[in-house]
Order: structure tokens, then C-alpha cells, then sequence
């Protein structure tokens, strides 16, 4: 079995993102902080995101006052606006097709709640690939949590040592480790700036295209 992450993995969805995260800001009569910035800030679930708008920075948090302020817009803008932008990366059906065709039974696990999970591989249309999809909200625990790893696991009656995580993140390579999964990266996604390489994932590929030769 693999489970296989969503953002900065199987979909850009910095497009839809940096603009929600734009008409905040204007909403809230600050900055724009450009898709640029936000590409940084992208990879640890959205209220992360909405903080480090808010400060202009990686790390720290706004205050409760303001951060309460900003989130519904962002939310209800998101939720008009999570796959308009978004796009698959290169090859993603094909390497999805090619892993059901070996008879690997595939499920996405996400830190995105469902609300914004759903829509996203549904009008992507890569929903069907998925016997199971383990969003943010699924469980109490996120990644790097290895909760949702084993859940995955558990539903597919899969030992963790038999399974493989598809990420893009150190959040990933974590969860997949604590899991006792394999871990596979791909050198695209959302690591904040840091080569992922540095984390030491089992294998970092640069397309869904490669997966053929790693198997």
C-alpha cells in the first residue's frame, strides 16, 4: 500500500492559496504578501498559513485577537477558491494509474481539512485513485504525527513495514519514520526553502514518472 500526500506532492495548490491569502489581507487592510512568500509559508496545514501571513514570517504566531479576525475570511474564500488556480504536477495520473495497474492499493493522507480535500481531488479528477483519503480533520493527530500513517495502515490491513509514504515534506518524512514506513520525497514540494534531501528520505525523485523504476 502507499499513501501519498496532497500538497507539493500530487497538487501545486499555491495559486489558489497565495490568492486567498492576498484577499485576506486586503480584506484586513494589510499587505499582500505575493505568491512568492506564500510558497515559502505552504506545508503545515492552513492555520499555520493564515499566521504566517499575518506576521510576514516563517515562524511565530499573530495575536489570538487578530489571527480570530482573519481566519473566516480566509476560510470562506478558500472554499470558494481550493482547485480554481490548483493544478496536478506533471505525470501525477499516469503515476497513479501505474501503481493501481501493480495492484498497489493507494490512499492520500493530507494535514488540509476535508472540506478542502475533497473538492480539490475531485475536480482534479484523481479522487477515484483513492481507496481511502485521511484528511487534517480525520483524526485528532496530523502529521508528523504518525497517526494517520498507521491509520492508513490499519485500513488496508497492511503492516507499516510493507507500506510507503509519497511526500514532500520533512512533516512527512517524520510521520513516515514514526510509523516505521518507507518514505519516498519528491524534490518539488513545499519544504519551506530546505533541499528535502537533508531529511533523509528513502528516495527523492523529481516525477510521478520515476515511480516505475524504483518499485
Amino acid at each position: 500500500m502507499v499513501l501519498i500526500d496532497l500538497d507539493g506532492t500530487l497538487v501545486d495548490s499555491v495559486p489558489d492559496l497565495a490568492w486567498c491569502v492576498d484577499e485576506m489581507m486586503k480584506a484586513m487592510d494589510m499587505p499582500a504578501r505575493g505568491e512568492a512568500n506564500v510558497r515559502n509559508w505552504v506545508g503545515n496545514g492552513v492555520p499555520r498559513l493564515i499566521h504566517r501571513a499575518l506576521i510576514n514570517q516563517l515562524d511565530g504566531e499573530s495575536s489570538d485577537a487578530l489571527y480570530a479576525k482573519a481566519a473566516p475570511i480566509f476560510m470562506a474564500l478558500y472554499a470558494d477558491n481550493a482547485s480554481k488556480r490548483s493544478h496536478l504536477y506533471p505525470h501525477i495520473s499516469d503515476g497513479l494509474q501505474w501503481l493501481k495497474d501493480q495492484g498497489i492499493r493507494i490512499g492520500c493522507v493530507t494535514n488540509k481539512d476535508e472540506q478542502f480535500t475533497l473538492p480539490i481531488l475531485k475536480n482534479l479528477g484523481i479522487y477515484d485513485y483513492f481507496e481511502i483519503v485521511i484528511s487534517g480533520d480525520t483524526l485528532p493527530l496530523k502529521k508528523p504525527d504518525p497517526a494517520p500513517l498507521l491509520h492508513g495502515a490499519e485500513y488496508f490491513g497492511i503492516k507499516p513495514e510493507n507500506a510507503l509514504m509519497i511526500g514532500d515534506s520533512i512533516s512527512d518524512v517524520k510521520a513516515s519514520r514514526a510509523a516505521g514506513f518507507s518514505i519516498i520525497c519528491m524534490s518539488y514540494g513545499y519544504n519551506h526553502g530546505v533541499d528535502i534531501r537533508t531529511a533523509n528520505p528513502d528516495a527523492v525523485i523529481d516525477s510521478f514518472a520515476e515511480l516505475e523504476y524504483l518499485f
